[in-house]
């Protein structure tokens, strides 16, 4: 095999995968669930794994968002959503009712009425690549449960900077004892102290 040398060498390149491709990779076995990958912007980003702090989170938010939501709006778990070239897996979605429920096809970003990852290890890569990527694709609303400072953070508003990125123009933080008006939803009302980790003291 001939390989360029010198100054006219390549350098190396990335693969980048689209979606159908992705999904053939599942196919045909060579990802498992059990691999916990997710594809953001072409590339295979293992996920981060999820901390005594993360379950016990996404379990109290699970307890209470269907019971506020009822039959208003389904409230997904873990599961995939479609953007352009990404199938990010969020820890939690609340979409729009759809007649079939989502078995011809995934939430794409029209179908979701807010998009929430919780974080801890994962804190400033949902803070940074997570948030460009759901700005750009026009999410209108997207929460992170910030267990590291025990804070919500909620962005609204995406839009594209100068620069060429995207990111959200309004943020706002709520504390642990706050109580927060769900996107959509002005008259459902979501109770913070019923959703973050009792802090453990010894």
């Amino acid at each position: 095999m001939n390989l360029s040398t010198g100054k006219h060498a390549q350098a190396p390149t990335i693969k980048r995968f689209t979606l159908e491709e992705y999904h053939r990779l599942g196919e045909l076995g060579f990802l498992t669930a059990s691999d916990r990958i997710e594809l953001i912007r072409g590339e295979l980003v293992y996920m981060a794994a999820k901390g005594t702090a993360h379950e016990v989170c996404l379990t109290k938010l699970i307890r209470e968002f269907p019971r506020l939501l009822a039959d208003q709006a389904p409230v997904r778990c873990q599961s995939p959503i479609i953007l352009t070239n990404s199938e990010p897996e969020p820890d939690l979605t609340i979409v729009k009712n759809r007649s079939d429920d989502y078995l011809e096809s995934h939430p794409n970003s029209e179908d979701l009425w807010l998009l929430i990852e919780i974080s801890d290890s994962s804190l400033t890569y949902d803070q940074e690549t997570k948030l460009s990527l759901y700005a750009e694709h026009n999410i209108q609303d997207y929460w992170i449960f910030n267990l590291l400072e025990n804070v919500l953070e909620t962005y609204s508003e995406p839009y594209q900077k100068l620069q060429g990125d995207f990111g959200y123009q309004v943020k706002r933080v709520f504390l642990p004892n706050d109580a927060i008006a769900l996107p959509h939803f002005p008259d459902l009302i979501l109770d913070l102290s019923k959703t973050f980790p009792a802090k453990i003291t010894n």
